[in-house]
């Protein structure tokens, strides 16, 4: 019992906290559907996106409930600091793997494209024109006329020029 009233505001102020992050993960999730159901987009590429940003308030979270409880600014600044150095080492080799999960969101949000569609990329050595069977985190698959399975990078679409030669749902009516 001595410990509650030794920590009566902390214990408070992570209650509160907790019940902050409940909602807002589940508002969040609850957007990011929504935007989802009326942009059309894949079910398991909405529940990536919720993922990676339910990983961002996990980390927030931590490190509110760090200052909560009274670890010092200048060492949660000095361990941030250690950390986040040897994970930008140890991920400069990796910077692939980020930039393709960061165009993957890129592309959840803001690209016209859709599975089904069928786009030229303007490669001037590796010109390619299919139809996109899936949009994953890292890359997306394309299946040209000859029946050949691409697997191309998200990032490539971000730099190279693409244009949708042919919506798959242009003509198709949506209805709940």
């Amino acid at each position: 019992m001595t410990f509650f009233s030794d920590f009566i505001k902390e214990v408070i102020a992570t209650g509160i906290l907790l019940i902050v992050v409940i909602f807002l993960r589940i508002l969040i999730a609850k957007f990011i559907r929504r935007y989802a159901k009326l942009s059309f987009i894949m079910e398991h590429r909405t529940n990536l996106v919720i993922k990676y940003i339910h990983l961002l308030i996990n980390i927030l979270t931590l490190v509110c409930l760090i200052v909560i409880w009274g670890v010092q600014k200048k060492d949660i600044l000095f361990t941030l600091s250690s950390v986040t150095t040897v994970v930008g080492v140890a991920m400069f080799a990796q910077w692939s793997i980020l930039s393709n999960i960061t165009s993957g969101i890129i592309l959840f949000f803001f690209f016209p494209f859709r599975i089904g569609d069928i786009i030229s990329v303007h490669d001037k050595d590796f010109p390619i024109q299919a139809e996109i069977e899936d949009i994953k985190a890292f890359h997306i698959y394309l299946k040209t006329d000859k029946g050949e399975r691409i697997t191309y990078p998200n990032n490539l679409l971000l730099q190279k020029g693409i244009s949708i030669i042919k919506h798959k749902y242009d003509h198709t009516e949506f209805t709940d």
